[in-house]
């Protein structure tokens, strides 16, 4: 058993470290929606443990997109509401951890969603591979996801958001 965990965590890694930017900004997004579904499924059902190793682990994802976007420098038009966005993330997946609130955590990935279908669309709309070839975009949800899309879109690549500050697949493995 340990063989396998050993490749997949080289698979992991081997994908992080040769994955475009827009890549591995929508892997990011997949796996924070994925640890909050985890979460959500965890608070409902009263297991306070993995919800908690869950909402950390999607407060990392979140903590790494916002290192990330402000290694920008600011360059994009996008970046303060984004960077606010994820402000208000953190706050709240604390306070989901802290109270078990299943409602809250829901909410959470309810933001999240549309900024990942987002995300995906901008990723395919600039050429680049997206992580989920079958996601579909929400560009009509929420002024973030917009503003998140045009901004990728418009310039053709992606925006300094999307490169993650540190090159490990840490972030993408399982809790």
């Amino acid at each position: 058993m340990q063989n396998a965990a050993a490749a997949r965590a080289r698979f992991l890694a081997d994908a992080v470290a040769t994955a475009s930017p827009a890549k591995l900004l929508t892997m990011l997004y997949d796996r924070l929606v994925l640890d909050l579904s985890r979460a959500e499924r965890a608070q409902a059902a009263g297991d306070r443990s993995t919800a908690n190793a869950q909402l950390i682990h999607a407060q990392d994802v979140v903590s790494e997109l916002q290192r990330s976007l402000e290694a920008s420098g600011g360059t994009w038009a996008g970046a303060p509401g984004l960077l606010g966005l994820y402000t208000f993330l953190q706050s709240e997946l604390v306070e989901a951890n802290i109270t078990g609130d299943a409602a809250r955590t829901a909410s959470c990935r309810g933001l999240v969603e549309p900024l990942r279908d987002a995300w995906h669309e901008a990723a395919r709309t600039a050429g680049a591979p997206a992580a989920a070839p079958g996601a579909t975009a929400s560009l009509a949800q929420g002024a973030a996801a917009r503003s998140a899309a045009a901004g990728l879109a418009a310039t053709g690549a992606v925006p300094a958001a999307g490169i993650p500050a540190q090159r490990s697949g840490a972030l993408f493995v399982s809790a």
